[in-house]
């Protein structure tokens, strides 16, 4: 290597040619402060102002948390509804909740009522008893409860009996309900102290994934354990399903009932008690559960015979000295103003006829008719303009040139889709050439080995051993696999007409199909909504407006209802079912009375064993309300506007039942009750909650022709037992067949006189596949004879 050199910067190698130049580009720190001073200004105001929000959000929700916490136990509010379930049959609820009213009630002997004020802990509560196998009043206790207590035993030595069949059964029904807060109470604790606290873990860690997390477990076999659950239960916060909350709702504490003079087989309604949830407007219709929808005549507001600041010398309610209250404030209907009750839509007959032509239709008339001249049509030799008029197009009539059918006066079956993939065959002279290049690409087979004239072996059995023969084929293949969907082509009545209102579909997911196409006659009576989403924030926006009105009972008032026009023998039947089960009136929405079709997401339940046949029918309980329907299921595509029928509600998943009922707006859930046959009480068959309101939801009920291959070669095949007579093959000539083995093809042609056909397809068919033909119809429910059978039946 050479000595060292110095290395010399030169002028044009360097970024600055000096040292004052290199300085020339940067900002002095003073005005670098004062130019970042704006940016770091916004940074923190935005900051602040997020702050500021944080801030007044966690504001407004603790203003809105005590003020909900001051109306549910405020003077003011109604008394708090504490139901007493037993989870077993071994557990005493009775001598429990006498133990609760006694420790809120003064007196000390004597009868005690079911709603009790404490000036102690400063609460009303109604404190009602579940009657253990009672299905149906626990269900209805369940919906106005606002706390469910569940009463466990700890005398039981084994574990499945802290909680029996029908207490699952009915925790299974509460949940699907929507369960509000929850405690569980341990009765029959020993009084020693080690054993005391191990019984009670005990009970806690075998029910503990029954319950939801937040549920406590108290003792409750003394006073004091009482007491202390006490002071807990006045600060409690509640929680309750949603649905509860958007309508106003009354428990009826006295149930009277008023003939009326001008109708005797009507009556006027009386349910006492203390109005919950919302404003209950007089003008707006209410529901009484099991009896129907009905209209108010008045409302009376009167004078809360247990307030809780009171100087009395009781604190418990006398129903005997209800109808001694004072009333302090009557509200009456406003004619123009109240909601009338408007079932079911009244069709106009004279609405399908035929009208005079307007001038447009007229004019489109005449342009058809001139297009339909300029068309070219091959005549014969020497046909006049007037005879050509009565010649029907090649287009005009499917198989015209090809079927030679004098009995046959209908049109053949026409594929719906668009691209049928099936074009026609009329007007060409070598048929075969256009079949094989039809939409499916099926490649040309080579010549058959069969002759086509042959009759089949088929054609000397009777029908007797036709029967038999399929009955055969179909046990054989049924041990390999299900037939859903499939039926049996009848032997006594042609294809075309037994299944006159099936059509084929192209594809079940993309092809069209109209939903206001052949309408049935109920279509006439119900409503539907443009926009059924926009329809039920608008109403639920119009209720949050009518809340503090005149015309409105407040919420927590002690009000009499009298309700107009009801039946007499539903009357007697709600005063006689009041003893045993609680009566419960809620206030309806905006179109929540007329009939409609509903859409609910179902579950069949896993105890229910019987088979649910669609259209059967069932008692639907939708939130407060229950009604008869006889629903049809389907399935819930997501990306497809059709949906198909299920014939039966199957276990293990959810399906969507279609029901005609009256309107209600989601969120609602669903309990779906089944009576037994010969048996009074009904059993929980299916629970799901509301999805839609839609009458336009196109339900298809889907079935499938099968036939067996009898010979085979390469790409073609012989097809018996789908059709028993050549017309019918001609008639479902156009729809597309496939097998179970994945092959896809069309019918060809009918061979001999016993409806066998002959069919192409895409791929070699095996001698063992079998082949298929989908068809489909709409599919709707089934109105129901009477919509309120619980109590009018």
């Amino acid at each position: 290597m050479g000595g060292s050199r110095s290395q010399v910067n030169k002028p044009h190698k360097t970024r600055f040619s000096s040292k004052s130049s290199r300085n020339i580009h940067k900002i002095p720190q003073k005005d670098k402060n004062r130019i970042a001073k704006p940016s770091r200004n916004v940074a923190q105001g935005a900051r602040a102002a997020r702050l500021q929000r944080s801030k007044m959000l966690r504001e407004q929700k603790k203003a809105a948390i005590l003020k909900e916490k001051r109306a549910s136990s405020g003077s003011a509010s109604p008394p708090r509804v504490i139901l007493l379930f037993p989870l077993s049959a071994y557990v005493n609820v009775s001598s429990l909740a006498e133990d609760i009213l006694r420790l809120l009630s003064t007196e000390v002997s004597g009868a005690l009522s079911s709603t009790v004020a404490s000036s102690e802990y400063k609460l009303r509560a109604t404190v009602l008893q579940a009657p253990h196998g009672d299905l149906l009043s626990c269900i209805e206790m369940a919906k106005v409860a606002d706390l469910i207590a569940f009463v466990a035993s700890a005398t039981e030595e084994s574990t499945c009996d802290y909680i029996d069949s029908f207490g699952s059964h009915c925790l299974s029904v509460f949940r699907s309900l929507g369960l509000p807060s929850t405690v569980v109470f341990i009765r029959n604790l020993p009084t020693e102290l080690k054993r005391r606290n191990d019984a009670k873990k005990v009970v806690t860690s075998n029910l503990t994934s029954e319950f939801p997390e937040d549920c406590k477990f108290y003792p409750a076999d003394t006073k004091d354990d009482l007491h202390k659950f006490m002071w807990l239960f006045k600060e409690q916060r509640f929680t309750a399903p949603h649905w509860r909350n958007q309508r106003p709702y009354l428990l009826a504490q006295k149930v009277d009932m008023v003939p009326e003079d001008f109708s005797p087989e009507k009556c006027t309604i009386l349910l006492t008690g203390y109005t919950r949830a919302r404003s209950l407007s007089v003008n707006q219709l209410v529901h009484v559960s099991g009896a129907g929808d009905f209209q108010l005549s008045k409302i009376e507001i009167m004078k809360d015979p247990l307030p809780l600041n009171a100087r009395k010398d009781h604190n418990a309610m006398d129903f005997d000295d209800i109808q001694d209250v004072e009333v302090i404030r009557s509200l009456s209907p406003d004619p123009l103003s109240q909601v009338p009750l408007l079932v079911e839509n009244v069709p106009d007959p004279l609405a399908g006829e035929q009208t005079w032509p307007t001038e447009e239709e007229m004019a489109e008339a005449d342009r058809n008719q001139k297009q339909k001249r300029m068309r070219k049509r091959t005549l014969p030799r020497g046909t006049s303009e007037y005879q050509a008029a009565w010649i029907i197009d090649d287009t005009d009539e499917e198989d015209s040139g090809t079927e030679d059918d004098g009995d046959e006066d209908e049109d053949g079956m026409v594929l719906d889709g668009g691209e049928s993939g099936f074009p026609s065959q009329e007007g060409t002279n070598n048929p075969d050439f256009e079949e094989d290049q039809a939409s499916l690409y099926l490649r040309d087979s080579d010549e058959e080995t069969e002759n086509d004239s042959v009759m089949m072996e088929g054609e000397n059995m009777t029908r007797e051993q036709i029967e038999d023969e399929i009955k055969k084929i179909k046990e054989a293949h049924a041990e390999d696999e299900e037939f859903p969907d499939e039926v049996d082509t009848p032997l006594d009545v042609p294809a075309r007409k037994r299944f006159a209102k099936y059509r084929g579909l192209k594809s079940f997911r993309t092809s069209s199909w109209d939903p206001k196409e052949s309408l049935p006659p109920e279509y006439a009576r119900i409503f539907a909504f443009d926009n059924f989403a926009r329809t039920q924030k608008h109403v639920i926006a119009k209720a949050l407006e009518q809340e503090g009105s005149d015309d409105c009972a407040p919420v927590g008032s002690y009000a009499r209802l009298y309700i107009k026009d009801v039946p007499l023998h539903v009357a007697s039947k709600l005063c006689a079912t009041s003893r045993t089960a609680p009566v419960i009136l809620c206030g309806l929405l905006q179109h929540e009375s007329k009939m409609s079709v509903l859409h609910f997401s179902i579950k069949k339940v896993d105890s229910y064993d019987a088979p649910i046949k669609a259209k059967e029918e069932l008692i639907f309980h939708v939130g407060f309300r229950q009604f008869v329907a006889r629903p049809i299921f389907s399935t819930d595509n997501i990306n497809s506007d059709k949906h198909k029928m299920e014939r039966f509600l199957h276990a293990g998943r959810f399906s969507i039942a279609s029901i005609y009922a009256p309107i209600s707006f989601p969120p609602l859930p669903l309990i779906v009750l089944k009576g037994a046959a010969g048996a009074g009480t009904p059993a929980v068959a299916a629970v799901g909650s509301l999805r839609s309101v839609d009458p336009d939801r196109i339900i298809l009920k889907k079935i499938i022709l099968t036939g067996y291959p009898q010979r085979v070669s390469k790409l073609k095949a012989t097809v018996r037992y789908m059709f028993h007579n050549p017309e019918d093959v001609r008639w479902f000539k156009p729809v597309e067949v496939w097998t179970k083995c994945g092959r896809r093809g069309r019918v060809k042609e009918p061979v001999g006189t016993h409806g066998a056909m002959k069919c192409i397809f895409n791929g070699g068919l095996q001698q063992h596949d079998t082949v298929c033909m989908s068809l489909y119809k709409r599919a709707y429910p089934k109105w129901p004879e009477h919509r309120f059978s619980v109590l009018d039946a």
